[in-house]
């Protein structure tokens, strides 16, 4: 991925998967709804395309061989239909998961929630898993990419943020690193942000928040924006991705980077 022109990646927020508690029945129905999203986001403009098991609420802290099977299965059928980069996160912390299943459907990058320290979330303390994935990726060696997140969404965090992105990098070996707010959809600390990209010395994402309004704020601070809920419809993170505001945002961005 060029991260010189600080692309945009379209998140495809999945309904919910086989084995998880809303599951409705209708596998067919995720995968169509699923295509639709990432299509749409590729024709807006986007620069990549990544997959979340959204809708599994309540999130294990690793998910069961049936989310896997199901996740890639939907995995795939996105991979055979565009041509954009692709990338797998599948909640709450399974980077071991998403490796695999980006392996299988040959994507190209994974976002790992904590890959280094200690989150304090709502489905308990979940503990960084950097040794595991390393042993998985010299297992299965691939071009795959870890994003890393730095202090993550929807949890807790004791440590200090300059040293956690230091160990995720340093110690944790991410290939870049993700700063979100403090849940999805919430903007992200621009000092926080700032600071990540003084110190950071792989590329920095922004993993939450980005709107059309503070995209040219935010544009200085961050080598990359995943976005989701401001490309739905109507901004509301349950909907359709909306073609008129992901192409907003793509315009924008390409008025940006001239």
């Amino acid at each position: 991925m060029d991260f010189e022109k600080k692309p945009l990646i379209g998140m495809v927020h999945l309904k919910p998967l086989p084995g998880s508690y809303l599951y409705d029945g209708d596998l067919g129905g995720i995968v169509e709804a699923a295509l639709r999203d990432a299509k749409t986001i590729e024709k807006a403009g986007f620069d990549a395309v990544m997959v979340e098991n959204f809708g599994d609420v309540p999130f294990p802290k690793y998910v069961d061989k049936t989310t896997v099977a199901a996740f890639t299965a939907v995995a795939k059928a996105i991979r055979d239909e565009i041509s954009l980069p692709l990338g797998i996160n599948v909640l709450r912390n399974d980077g071991i998961a998403a490796y695999s299943i980006a392996y299988a459907v040959k994507a190209d990058f994974i976002r790992v929630n904590v890959l280094s320290g200690v989150a304090y979330t709502d489905q308990g303390v979940i503990e960084g898993i950097a040794h595991e994935l390393a042993r998985l990726r010299k297992l299965l060696p691939s071009r795959i990419k870890v994003f890393a997140d730095v202090h993550v969404k929807h949890a807790v965090h004791f440590g200090d943020f300059e040293d956690s992105l230091r160990d995720t990098v340093e110690r944790g070996l991410a290939d870049a690193v993700v700063v979100s707010g403090k849940a999805t959809g919430k903007p992200v600390d621009i000092e926080k942000l700032a600071l990540a990209k003084r110190i950071s010395p792989v590329p920095v994402l922004v993993g939450s928040g980005t709107t059309y309004d503070n995209l040219p704020r935010l544009w200085s601070y961050a080598d990359g924006f995943i976005v989701g809920t401001w490309i739905k419809r109507d901004g509301r993170v349950e909907n359709e991705v909306s073609l008129e505001r992901a192409r907003k945002l793509v315009d924008l961005a390409k008025n940006l980077r001239v």
